[in-house]
């Protein structure tokens, strides 16, 4: 019976280490998780690989912030040269492209700014003239980063005190809708906005006003924290992530991931 009892409590403190080395966590941007794409690609990467993949979605600011930390693996983010830096600073290795989409300008249908099909530094310039409401994230995410570079790249400072700039520390979707309620401008990743408008029944109160430039690209990527910064990290499944989300049945699921059939995503993986 000793032997037995033995026997139990090693295998009882086996399977829950066991479960942890094959578990994965990662710390992604807001617009991977809000557009449902992670939900969609964890049990594929699951069946292929036998890993299970767990994310905290925030902003990518607070995404490198977790890896410096050590609490996470890997990353999948959208803030390239900030991704450039963290690499440069030891934090992280192995930066892979992934996918692309692109940044647009929403607002109101009637555009009482009149921005509509204007170049993205015409419209940040009518807006601040006509001291319409847009609302900012204002939480370090990508998206707030490009942001802020576009402001700058208009000749303008980011009009951070001002009373029709709206920050809300929130995330892209929550960012939208009270863009909707207060009628008014917002920028965001357009497979979020996908995800929005699919969520109005393809109807939605805000619309894509200023799209296209070359400025709006919008990448992201794979990192994978330095194991030499972090000795907790589970850097073979991290390396296991990065190699598997750029093979080619990775890109291609990526590739075929659509609401209201529409692409949200383009695969890039070099």
């Amino acid at each position: 019976m000793k032997r037995f009892l033995v026997l139990m409590l090693a295998l009882a403190l086996f399977v829950p280490a066991a479960a942890k080395a094959d578990t994965l966590m990662m710390a992604t941007t807001t617009s991977t998780d809000n557009t449902g794409l992670l939900d969609y690609l964890a049990p594929m990467f699951q069946e292929a690989t036998g890993v299970e993949l767990q994310w905290t979605a925030v902003g990518t600011g607070k995404a490198l912030e977790l890896g410096r930390n050590c609490d996470v693996s890997v990353l999948l983010v959208h803030a390239p040269s900030a991704e450039l830096q963290y690499v440069e600073d030891g934090h992280g290795v192995d930066r892979r492209l992934v996918m692309y989409n692109d940044f647009v300008i929403i607002g109101p249908a009637d555009d009482p700014a009149g921005v509509a099909g204007m170049s993205v530094a015409d419209a940040l310039k009518t807006i601040a003239e006509q001291q319409a409401v847009f609302c900012s994230r204002g939480d370090d995410s990508g998206t707030h980063k490009k942001e802020k570079s576009l402001w700058g790249a208009a000749g303008l400072e980011v009009p951070d005190t001002a009373d029709w700039y709206l920050q809300t520390g929130q995330g892209m979707i929550d960012t939208i809708n009270v863009a909707a309620e207060k009628g008014g401008y917002t920028m965001t990743d357009r497979g979020t906005y996908i995800k929005y408008e699919d969520s109005k029944g393809g109807e939605p109160p805000l619309v894509v006003l200023v799209e296209g430039d070359e400025t709006l690209f919008n990448q992201y990527s794979v990192l994978t924290i330095n194991p030499e910064q972090c000795d907790n990290v589970t850097y073979d499944l991290a390396q296991t992530f990065a190699d598997w989300i750029t093979s080619e049945a990775a890109q291609q699921a990526i590739a075929d991931f659509r609401l209201l059939g529409k692409q949200l995503f383009t695969p890039n993986a070099e």
